[in-house]
């Protein structure tokens, strides 16, 4: 997952918003999202060369996504354990968001940005940014930096994303219009992260299309206060192209 776009308690009647891009090589295997046989309550994609995911909800209403943090230079941990892993197991558990990311051993994995909530919270954590932290109301956007980090698309998704909230507007189909966002950045806007100004240039726009990694798939989820859940995913890896649309009333 390269771009999570958030808006907590900013719309009165969606008190979660969520728009997300994930970016990987198109030849990793990868399913698409549905509910999990092994675990029932997990609406979610799922890597299949990991086993976990990069952003799912449940019946219950509890939600979590992952970006990892784009570091060239560094080594992850020996035996680093899959990122996917974290998503997964606090979809999969019952412990709220600060009692779960109490639980989780920062140093076991490469670097990464986690989002755990339910209906009640919403947290944060970085093994690059220090303790979890709650997420105060607001819009908020997270690449493969930290959370806010103001690059260009994560300042473009956040101003899309915030106008959608203000005006009653956010549908699935309104956000993933945003998420299809391909418009670059002038070179003097882009973050310098150790991978040489073209790549930088290819992974500007919200949506990333190289030729062999690129967004594999969009995710928007409408959390309603009525306790409905609006799931949209459109999978967008060339000849793998889908859509997966689920409402359900949360249990």
């Amino acid at each position: 997952m390269c771009t999570l776009l958030l808006a907590w308690g900013v719309d009165p009647a969606r008190p979660l918003l969520v728009a997300a891009n994930r970016d990987e090589l198109y030849a990793r295997p990868t399913a698409p999202a549905q509910f999990w046989a092994d675990a029932p309550q997990v609406l979610a994609g799922r890597d299949l060369e990991a086993g976990g995911t990069w952003l799912g909800v449940t019946r219950g209403g509890r939600f979590a996504a992952l970006t990892n943090v784009r570091e060239p230079d560094v080594r992850p941990p020996p035996n680093a354990r899959s990122r996917g892993r974290l998503v997964a197991e606090f979809l999969r558990g019952e412990d709220g968001p600060a009692a779960y990311l109490a639980g989780v051993e920062p140093g076991a994995y490469a670097g990464f940005n986690l989002v755990v909530g339910d209906a009640a919270a919403l947290w944060y954590l970085s093994n690059r940014a220090g303790e979890p932290r709650p997420l105060a109301p607001g819009v908020h956007g997270l690449a493969n930096a930290g959370l806010d980090t103001d690059w260009p698309k994560v300042r473009c998704g956040r101003a899309g994303l915030g106008a959608l909230a203000a005006g009653g507007a956010a549908t699935t189909a309104a956000l993933q219009e945003l998420l299809a966002d391909r418009r670059g950045a002038p070179d003097a806007e882009l973050p310098d992260t150790g991978v040489g100004l073209a790549l930088e240039r290819m992974l500007a726009p919200l949506f990333v299309a190289g030729p062999v990694y690129g967004t594999c798939c969009s995710t928007t989820v409408v959390f309603h206060r009525d306790g409905w859940v609006d799931f949209c995913e459109r999978t967008t890896r060339p000849g793998a192209e889908g859509e997966v649309v689920v409402g359900f009333a949360r249990a």
